[in-house]
């Protein structure tokens, strides 16, 4: 059995060996020792509420009892099969999550690693189906960083992507922030919608709606700041998918399993996407999985034609294990209904901060999927962090919160506040007050 480490030997073995993501090698990481539910602790003992799931994965909390068992007994019977052979975790699990769908309209699902190949391979399936080569996405958007997810997405994460030259047949369209572009919630929907899907029927035709193979959205912006469509909006793209015979595919990574307060996002919408892909809370990151959900539609084509896609771990055991008792506990425990509840404790509060902070432009929130806009003058709307700004003061925003036992992320100007789904009221009442006090400091310290 190996040595125990301590926390500065773990820390400084990742510094020295442990290519760090979107950072500048050699950054100083946090030790985490362990985690328990909606916490965790580094090596000195600091417990710290994890109010963003991590990378809004850990939906079910940390160290469940039940999915750790079922990758335990999984272990002992069958740690990995390959995906030509029928396994008992990868069939229960793909039927469970094609019935979660809805199996009237759902048939099939192919199995992934993550988030950034399922919805390369969805974007590959609607290229096949369709014998179309154009995808659109939208700027507001991150879809994963593999070559096609990273030129999929939007924002400036794809741009490692584009050192070698744009991959064709991306095309990227604007789609709708109200507060930033100046709208107010609740009473300019209609005219918002109205406006932005004149603009992408627009950019469609003049790509060549022939050309055209799949829309790519996340069902609502996740990591750019929890942006949520105006009424109406996922509906009319539905319907310009229909009238050009294009494929909708609703990224659902972030936002499915119950984030929301429905089993995927998309199902707040009147509308039904072609393709659904999803990975992070079909696991709750215990282990890696993802996938995408296809219509009967899309399955139908792949009887006739050969699916050319592949993956050596495509429905890995252990991991379908941990999907299916993921799945099971969502529906068991109706975690969906627990989130509509908190969302009553979250929403008002984050109301309520609006209200009461200079720095806080608008909250947006749906079930426990949450964001604040910081700004550094409300009359204005003067962000305080314009996109991709060089010099943001965000960080140090994080850090504070974090300091407090907060722990979160944000992108640009906004905070996230995503806790996993099974966190309590008391638990809410206890931590929501530090991010109070944080954004006192704020309008302190950096407000006009």
């Amino acid at each position: 059995m190996a040595e125990t480490m301590t926390g500065a030997q773990v820390a400084g073995l990742q510094r020295d060996y442990v290519m760090q993501s979107w950072s500048r090698q050699g950054t100083p990481a946090l030790p985490i020792a362990r985690a328990e539910g909606i916490y965790f602790w580094d090596y000195d003992g600091r417990k710290y509420a994890d109010m963003s799931s991590l990378l809004v994965c850990s939906n079910l909390g940390h160290q469940l009892p039940e999915i750790v068992e079922a990758i335990k007994e999984q272990a002992d019977r069958m740690c990995f099969m390959a995906p030509a052979y029928a396994s008992e975790p990868k069939s229960r699990l793909a039927k469970m999550l094609v019935d979660i769908a809805g199996a009237d309209f759902y048939q099939r699902v192919f199995f992934t690693n993550g988030g950034a190949d399922a919805n390369e391979n969805a974007i590959k399936m609607a290229r096949m189906v369709t014998g179309r080569q154009k995808i659109f996405s939208c700027y507001r958007s991150y879809h994963g960083s593999t070559n096609g997810a990273s030129n999929a997405s939007g924002d400036w994460r794809r741009f490692a992507a584009e050192l070698g030259g744009m991959a064709p047949g991306y095309v990227h369209f604007m789609n709708p922030n109200m507060y930033e572009d100046g709208y107010t919630r609740g009473v300019d929907d209609e005219a918002v919608t109205r406006d932005y899907l004149h603009r992408l029927e627009e950019q469609l035709q003049y790509e060549g709606p022939d050309n055209v193979a799949a829309i790519l959205m996340e069902s609502i912006v996740g990591a750019n700041g929890v942006i949520l469509p105006p009424k109406g909006y996922m509906e009319g793209v539905r319907a310009l998918c229909d009238k050009y015979g294009i494929l909708m595919i609703c990224d659902e990574v972030m936002t499915g399993f119950a984030r929301t307060g429905k089993m995927f996002a998309w199902q707040n919408f009147d509308i039904r996407p072609d393709l659904i892909t999803f990975a992070k809370g079909v696991t709750c990151g215990y282990v890696p999985l993802g996938g995408v959900i296809v219509s009967k539609a899309v399955s139908d084509y792949f009887t006739d034609h050969v699916l050319q896609c592949g993956l050596t771990y495509s429905g890995h055991t252990l991991a379908c294990a941990a999907g299916c008792a993921s799945v099971r506990y969502y529906l068991d425990h109706d975690i969906c209904a627990h989130v509509k509840r908190m969302e009553g404790i979250l929403k008002p509060f984050l109301e309520r901060m609006v209200e009461r902070h200079k720095c806080v432009g608008e909250a947006r929130c749906i079930g426990l999927f949450a964001a604040l806009t910081i700004v550094r003058n409300k009359e204005t709307r003067e962000l305080m962090a314009p996109y991709h700004a060089p010099d943001s003061v965000m960080p140090r925003i994080m850090a504070r919160l974090k300091e407090k036992g907060f722990s979160t992320f944000g992108r640009e100007t906004n905070i996230n506040i995503c806790p996993p789904l099974i966190i309590t009221e008391e638990e809410l009442n206890e931590y929501l007050p530090i991010l109070d006090e944080v954004l006192g400091w704020v309008d302190e310290t950096f407000c006009d």
